[in-house]
């Protein structure tokens, strides 16, 4: 299970540098996968940290509209970065990765919450997330 937490870590820091940098997702995980071949201090970018970035890119319009509809008093833009893409990887992982339970996604989510953000940000990941999830057989639409 750490190799998995490390891959989720991971997936959400390629997230980030792809929102702060303004550049695309799959541009900012090639860069990595890149790096990781040409320099051995840097570790290898695994299969599950591609497959989060990937399906989070190929659903991206689709997060951001349901982030923003059930996220209660924030815009997307006025959410923390840190915070925004931990949600984004969440709300991929949780609606459209069948293979992780959704009580472990959000566990995970939270723990990244409280890893890399605020004090509240830990509640306000797991709040949306649990919306989210109960609200999953009808968000899955394109």
């Amino acid at each position: 299970m750490a190799a998995r937490n490390t891959a989720r870590k991971r997936a959400f820091q390629i997230l980030f540098e792809g929102d702060q940098r303004g550049v695309d997702v799959l541009t900012v995980l090639a860069d990595w996968v890149r790096l990781s071949r040409s320099d051995t201090r840097q570790p290898p970018v695994s299969e599950f940290t591609m497959q989060l970035v990937e399906g989070y890119s190929g659903h991206a319009k689709r997060i951001d509209e349901l982030l923003s509809q059930y996220s209660v008093g924030w815009t997307l833009d006025r959410m923390p970065v840190v915070d925004r893409n931990i949600l984004r990887l969440g709300a991929y992982e949780l609606i459209w990765a069948d293979e992780t339970p959704d009580a472990v996604v959000i566990d995970e989510m939270v723990q990244l919450a409280k890893e890399f953000s605020t004090d509240d940000s830990p509640s306000f990941v797991n709040g949306l997330l649990a919306r989210l999830k109960e609200l999953k057989p009808s968000l899955r639409r394109e």
